[in-house]
C-alpha cells in the first residue's frame, strides 16, 4: 500500500475543531459516540437513522472523527479526476451533503491549490441541522482563509423526491456532482433499490456539464460496494455515461460474479492527531482510507488509455512461500497473477511495488497447462516487462 499524507489541511481541521468546542462534549463521551456511530455504519446498518446528524452527540462525533476521514477520501478523488476547465466559475453540486463534507472538501482543495476561478457550491440535504452546520463550517473556513470568491448555497430537500431537482436547476450545469456516502442510504425501501438509484443518478447526470465529472463514493462494505457495482453496470448498459475510473473497462463488473466478492480502495494516510487519540481510546486503527467509488463522465475520457495489457491491481500484493501474488482487473475480467521469487529480474522488478489501486502494464502473462487444463493463475516470467503506469 502506498503511503499518503492526509490531504485535509490544518486550516479545515481547525475550523471543525472550533465548531466542536461549542458543544459540551467530553473526550469520553466523544469516544463513546464515535464507537456507537461506527457500529451503526458497519454492523447495524439496518438500524441506522438518516437523522443521526441531528443528534447532539452523534452529530459531534461525525464532525470530529468521520468528517476528516471522508474529506480526505474526496480530496484524493479530486486529485484523480480530470483537471477542471470551467467556462466561467467552478460549479459544484453536493447531493446528500450532510454537514457539507463534499462542499468543504472542494473548498479546501480549491483554496490550497489557489485555482484561478471562482467556486460555487450547492449543497442539498433533507436535514436543516446538517445544512446549518455546513453553512457554519463554510463561513468559518472562508473567514480564516480570507476567501472572497467562494459561494455556498444550501437547499433543503429529500433526494427521493423530485422537488430538489427544480430548486437546483437555476445553477446548472455543474462541473462536478458529488454523492458521498449517501447513495446507499436512499431508496432502501423501494421495490427495486438498484433501479431507483440508477434512475436517480441518471437524473442527476442531466444536471452535469458536458465536460463535468460525477463522483460517487460509498463505504467499503460488501453490501454497499456491490450495490454500487450494480448501479454502475446498469448506467453503462443503458449508455447513460462513460467511466473515467477506477475501472479500465465498461463491461459488467467481474466482482459481481461471486456472491462474496466486491471491489474497494484501501489507501494509507497519516491520521490527524485527534483521530489518533480517539482510535487509541476506542481501540480503532484508522491507518488507511477504505472506500468504493466511481468517477463518471459524458465525454469518454478515461484515467489511462485502455488496452489489453493494462490492468488495475484490485488486491494487496500477497507474499506466499517462494512467490508473490495479486489480483488484476481489465476488460478480460479479474485475474490472479503471481511471480516466483526465483524469477525476479530488472524486467519485472516493478511487480514488487504493486499495491491496491495501481494501474500496471504487463508485456506477457503465461498460463501453464497441467493435466490437460490451463491454470487460472497467470505467471510472470523473468523476461516479462512490468511497469507501474499510474500509482494511487
Amino acid at each position: 500500500m502506498q503511503c499518503l499524507n492526509a490531504t485535509v489541511s490544518p486550516l479545515l481541521l481547525e475550523a471543525i475543531a472550533e465548531r466542536i468546542e461549542t458543544e459540551d462534549l467530553s473526550q469520553k463521551k466523544l469516544g463513546q459516540a464515535v464507537a456507537a456511530l461506527s457500529k451503526s455504519f458497519t454492523k447495524e446498518r439496518s438500524r441506522l437513522s438518516r437523522t443521526y446528524l441531528d443528534d447532539e452527540f452523534l452529530g459531534a462525533a461525525y464532525l470530529q472523527y468521520f468528517m476528516p476521514i471522508n474529506l480526505a477520501k474526496i480530496q484524493l478523488l479530486l486529485d484523480e479526476m480530470p483537471t477542471p476547465k470551467p467556462v466561467e466559475g467552478f460549479s459544484v453540486l453536493d447531493l446528500g451533503s450532510g454537514p457539507g463534507t463534499g462542499a468543504l472538501a472542494v473548498l479546501d482543495w480549491w483554496s490550497q491549490r489557489k485555482l484561478p476561478y471562482a467556486l460555487s457550491v450547492t449543497a442539498v440535504d433533507s436535514s436543516t441541522v446538517a445544512l446549518r452546520q455546513a453553512r457554519n463550517l463554510w463561513d468559518r473556513y472562508c473567514r480564516v482563509a480570507s476567501l472572497q470568491e467562494a459561494d455556498l448555497r444550501t437547499c433543503e430537500g429529500d433526494l427521493e423526491r423530485r422537488a430538489w431537482l427544480e430548486q437546483v436547476r437555476q445553477k446548472w450545469p455543474f462541473d462536478l456532482i458529488i454523492l458521498a456516502n449517501c447513495l446507499n442510504e436512499i431508496f432502501a425501501d423501494a421495490g427495486d433499490p438498484i433501479m431507483a438509484r440508477t434512475t436517480f443518478v441518471d437524473q442527476s447526470l442531466a444536471l452535469m456539464a458536458p465536460h463535468g465529472t460525477m463522483m460517487i463514493v460509498e463505504p467499503a462494505l460488501r453490501e454497499t460496494s456491490r450495490a454500487l457495482h450494480r448501479v454502475r453496470d446498469r448506467l453503462l448498459q443503458e449508455k447513460r455515461c462513460t467511466l473515467y475510473s477506477p475501472c479500465l473497462h465498461e463491461q459488467n463488473c467481474p466482482a459481481l460474479a461471486k456472491a462474496d466478492d466486491w471491489c474497494h480502495e484501501e489507501r494509507a494516510w497519516e491520521p490527524p492527531v485527534i483521530i489518533q487519540e480517539i482510535d487509541e481510546q476506542v481501540g480503532f486503527i484508522k491507518d488507511a482510507l477504505k472506500f468504493s467509488y466511481v468517477l463518471l463522465r459524458k465525454d469518454g475520457k478515461t484515467i489511462v488509455n485502455r488496452r489489453p495489457d493494462m490492468y488495475r491491481v484490485v488486491s494487496e500484493l500477497r507474499e506466499l512461500k517462494g512467490e508473490k501474488r495479486a489480483w488484476l482487473c481489465n476488460e478480460q475480467g479479474r485475474k490472479e497473477v503471481g511471480r516466483q521469487d526465483r524469477l525476479a529480474s530488472p524486467h519485472n522488478e516493478a511487480f514488487d511495488q504493486w499495491h491496491r489501486g495501481a494501474i500496471v502494464q504487463i508485456e506477457r502473462i503465461i498460463r501453464k497447462e497441467r493435466r490437460g487444463k490451463v491454470s487460472s493463475l497467470g505467471r510472470l516470467e523473468r523476461d516479462a516487462e512490468v511497469q507501474i503506469v499510474r500509482s494511487v
